[in-house]
């Protein structure tokens, strides 16, 4: 058989198509433009996703202003201008007890001996005890080198109202063991202030304050005297603390403790 006879004819069908002839190796694209002989008679519609889109409003628009303008302007460069900002010292809230406290002892030789406590000299008093003994006995008991003064109310006391320990009204005072009677909490008053502002520079020490003649009653209560000591605050519980004067020469002075005890 000669060569020419083995070549295949096409049809008259392959003729006439247009299409390609692919290789079996071929590898087919995962996306493929459709066929015109696949597309059906209805039209095409084509889907479309959904951005959101959302417009500043006029809340998120006042704040970037504020932030821009906060972090251009310092606040408190501003504050320590404006005087009418500040608290009177009076009516100041009450600071946090730390770990170490001031503790100032006065009254009159002959009056009763008033203990009141600080965070330092120059903060509002957070605790004002009037005891139940007079500062010429306090000085007598201090003079023998060792002080204990227990302070003792009871649950309740306060009229059934759950209050913090300062908050008592009254305590059952105690003196090296021995009952002296009731002390009373009360308010800082008009010559509690005056002796307050007036050792107010004084950290550490004891002396005589002069008293004006407006406000001693008759003078029988003779001499107003003060004694003022940093005190190391002792916190046992909610219904437990202690002061304890620390001698700033460590000489070994007189010792000077007092309890506080809700039971």
């Amino acid at each position: 058989m000669k060569p020419e006879e083995l070549s295949l004819h096409r049809s008259s069908s392959c003729s006439r198509s247009t299409r390609k002839i692919l290789p079996s190796n071929y590898i087919r694209s995962s996306v493929l433009a459709p066929e015109t002989d696949d597309i059906s008679d209805k039209p095409l519609v084509r889907s479309f996703t959904s951005v959101p889109f959302s417009r500043p409003t006029k809340t998120r628009n006042v704040m970037s202003i504020l932030r821009s303008f906060l972090g251009i302007i310092s606040i408190p460069a501003i504050i320590p201008t404006c005087r009418w900002l500040s608290i009177p010292s009076r009516l100041s809230i009450s600071p946090s007890l730390g770990r170490k406290v001031t503790g100032t002892l006065f009254g009159h030789k002959k009056g009763h001996v008033s203990f009141v406590v600080q965070d330092d000299p120059r903060s509002e008093p957070v605790l004002l005890v009037e005891l139940a003994t007079s500062t010429s006995t306090l000085v007598k008991e201090m003079s023998s080198g060792l002080v204990r003064i227990a302070l003792e109310c009871e649950r309740g006391s306060s009229g059934g109202r759950a209050v913090k320990l300062f908050q008592e009204p009254m305590w059952t005072m105690y003196c090296n063991g021995r009952k002296c009677g009731y002390a009373v909490s009360r308010s800082c008053g008009e010559s509690d202030w005056h002796v307050l502002s007036t050792v107010q520079t004084v950290s550490v020490g004891a002396g005589v304050i002069p008293v004006e003649k407006s406000r001693s009653c008759n003078g029988s209560e003779g001499e107003l005297m003060y004694m003022r000591a940093r005190f190391e605050r002792v916190v046992g519980s909610r219904d437990s603390e202690a002061f304890y004067m620390m001698n700033p020469d460590g000489n070994g002075g007189p010792e000077l403790s007092i309890f506080l005890l809700r039971i």
